[in-house]
């Protein structure tokens, strides 16, 4: 069923519901067999290749250095001609790149098609554009849509890497990665094409807003959007700012302990006395963990001080790692697992508060500036835990480096309370939304 059909069964749905419902549905794809699939695929590939683990992780941590170096200008390019063209130009290399996956037989093939196909639009179409849509269509309701559109992830990860790591044991790594190609260009492709760019382009307000009776239809709209607009803050305004830093700090420490996480998760427990197959299970408990906790945390954001949210959400990991670090029982496993999922889950929450700091009009691109400094913590993370392992055998030294990381996170998280205070007092004086002003966010 098309989007064109569905609306007349749900005519009542506001169209930014639906807009996010294709993203959701094309994340959910996207996690489950990419980017909580990559850990199901790490050993097998790596033993079928004859590859070290800091060899394996290599791949993951350039692509994203990738993703790091092109998030500048994906950002303007999105904020220019709209989500849609990237993530139909992500959704094709996946699903060509894991076709080709299967095939190869080195590890400088290996590098090509993962980093050079696969890896070369995704973050873009599957990480950056997703949330520029939930930012688009909603102000009020920002932190709920970005959740939906988050949570698309552990959804994924939750029904489809436990069936991809099945599939993995029964037919092999290799012709698992070609069901994977198939399933991105069959399922996600045909999505990606029903986009709509905003509310505004359509003649719609966020949020699902009525325009006002007491004027012509166009000018309600036309008056409406220049207010939503009014209150933005450029890329370059926004890096002048505290806010902006602190944000950045603080999210290169916890993407730095949530990528070493994810990518060494099987790894890991099976490093604590797992096998690979109850490690496989354990990560979908842990997605669906993530996907409970999404929602709870997305309801709560809209709600509360959203940096003492997420200062509470790095803490909560942090908590696990000592019991993690002095035994390996099954409670010290499942506290880890359950608790590291806040890192994750409450990334949307990170993100409104980026649209609550800085606007609407601009927020791709400064969402792409932030991702250019911060996603060098994906990229080192996994590398070092990796090096870590193969010289001492051991992640011992890898938790406690996460631990101090996640300290550092909370502690600078700490400090944007009350800028963000004072910015959402001066965004609803006198029951409107007035102009922001890079002093008020620093």
């Amino acid at each position: 069923m098309n989007l064109k059909a569905s609306s007349h069964f749900f005519p009542r749905i506001f169209y930014g519901w639906r807009m996010v419902g294709l993203v959701t549905l094309i994340r959910v794809v996207g996690g489950g067999l990419h980017q909580f699939g990559f850990t199901v695929f790490f050993l097998p590939i790596s033993q079928d290749l004859g590859l070290t683990r800091a060899a394996t992780s290599l791949a993951f941590s350039l692509s994203r250095a990738q993703g790091a170096i092109e998030a500048p200008l994906v950002g303007y390019l999105i904020d220019r001609y709209g989500p849609r063209p990237i993530i139909v130009v992500a959704v094709f290399l996946a699903g060509v790149g894991y076709i080709l996956l299967s095939w190869v037989n080195n590890y400088t093939n290996f590098m090509i098609v993962y980093l050079g196909v696969i890896c070369l639009a995704f973050v873009a179409g599957f990480v950056h554009s997703p949330l520029v849509v939930a930012n688009s269509w909603f102000i009020r309701q920002r932190a709920r849509a970005m959740t939906v559109v988050s949570a698309a992830v552990p959804i994924g990860g939750a029904l489809i890497s436990p069936l991809l790591a099945i599939s993995v044991a029964s037919i092999g790594w290799r012709w698992a990665a070609f069901a994977s190609g198939c399933m991105f260009l069959l399922v996600c492709l045909p999505l990606s094409f029903q986009l709509k760019r905003s509310p505004e382009s359509m003649g719609l307000l966020p949020d699902g807003d009525l325009a006002s009776p007491n004027a012509s239809e166009d000018a309600s709209v036309d008056e409406a959007t220049n207010k939503n607009l009014s209150a933005e803050v450029t890329s370059r305004q926004a890096m002048k700012t505290w806010a902006f830093w602190l944000l950045v700090l603080s999210m290169t420490a916890r993407v730095t302990c949530y990528s070493t996480a994810t990518v060494h998760f099987v790894p890991l427990m099976v490093w604590k006395g797992l096998s690979e197959g109850a490690a496989a299970t354990l990560l979908g408990a842990f997605a669906f963990v993530n996907l409970l906790a999404h929602f709870a945390l997305g309801w709560i954001a809209d709600r509360v001080n959203k940096p003492k949210l997420l200062a509470a959400c790095h803490l909560l990991p942090a908590l696990s790692l000592p019991p993690l670090l002095s035994g390996s029982g099954y409670w010290q496993l499942l506290f880890f697992t359950i608790t590291f999922t806040f890192l994750d889950a409450s990334f949307p929450i990170v993100w409104a508060t980026v649209g609550d700091f800085f606007g609407r009009r601009n927020f791709a691109t400064i969402r792409g500036m932030m991702s250019f400094f911060y996603m060098w913590g994906s990229f080192a993370g996994p590398i070092m835990a990796g090096a870590i392992y193969d010289h001492t055998q051991s992640y011992t030294m890898v938790l406690w480096i996460l631990l101090i990381l996640l300290l550092l996170a909370m502690v600078l998280v700490l400090f944007l309370i009350r800028p963000w205070t004072n910015c959402m007092a001066a965004l609803t004086s006198g029951g409107r939304p007035v102009e922001r002003k890079p002093g008020l966010v620093v």
